[in-house]
């Protein structure tokens, strides 16, 4: 486990998309229920094999946090993943923002501990890029999802590229 890839998700973006678009969202049955969350159904089930695939150690990086494991764990049939448990705010993270660097990044750097990493998000930036080419001292792929759309095919022939 130790010498794998960690790839970290997000799940607003990546996994449920949103935001402007010309046509309605691609919904997905589901024997399981979504709650009160009609966002849910934007998830496409297939995710699940194909991210597990990749043979990477999945890593929830969410607001979600544990509810991740609640929610979108069995609409991808994936078993319960670690969770990033985010800290409180504090001064470093007012300088981050005056910086552009997002509020993810230190944390899932210190996650990492050198170990090369993945990490799915739509918030993505040149400032969060540079930080982690300073500040990690293994390989890491920043790889931004456009939230309008979600993974689509391109985003995991990137990641099978970067992982080869």
């Amino acid at each position: 486990m130790a010498g794998r890839t960690l790839l970290f998700l997000d799940v607003d973006g990546p996994l449920i998309p949103f935001g402007a678009t010309s046509q309605p969202y691609p919904t997905y049955e589901s024997h399981l229920p979504t709650g009160s969350n009609p966002l849910l159904s934007r998830i496409n089930p297939a995710y699940g094999a194909r991210l597990a695939a990749l043979g990477c150690e999945l890593i929830w990086a969410t607001s979600w946090m544990a509810d991740a494991n609640d929610t979108i764990c069995p609409l991808l049939g994936l078993p319960d993943l670690p969770v990033v448990i985010w800290p409180g705010p504090s001064a470093t993270d007012k300088q981050d923002e005056r910086a552009g660097l997002h509020w993810k990044t230190r944390p899932l750097v210190d996650w990492a501990a050198g170990r090369p990493f993945i990490w799915l998000d739509d918030e993505l930036t040149a400032t969060d890029r540079t930080w982690v080419a300073t500040h990690h001292p293994g390989e890491a792929l920043l790889h931004p999802v456009d939230p309008r759309h979600g993974l689509t095919d391109p985003d995991f022939l990137a990641l099978h590229n970067w992982l080869s």
